[in-house]
């Protein structure tokens, strides 16, 4: 009994999978609907601001990059001696 009812269920989900990626994709399509998309000022200002922070995030690191680098290597040629 318990596997009629095993490959009943399996039966049953292979057969539903179709049903399944179609109620997917047109709630997918539903929602993108719904979503408020940026104008094209909008997307220049902001990947502007996106750039403009990666370059400054980069320079800090480099910045902090050499420090501990001259720090560490200070302190190597301490104990070098």
């Amino acid at each position: 009994m318990a596997n009629e009812q095993t490959v009943t269920t399996r039966q049953g989900a292979l057969l539903s999978w179709p049903t399944k990626v179609r109620d997917y994709v047109q709630d997918l399509r539903n929602e993108m609907r719904r979503v408020s998309w940026p104008n094209w000022k909008q997307v220049r200002a902001t990947t502007l601001v996106v750039i403009v922070a990666v370059f400054l995030f980069a320079a800090y690191f480099f910045v902090v990059d050499a420090l501990v680098s001259r720090l560490i290597n200070r302190i190597f040629a301490a104990f070098a001696r």
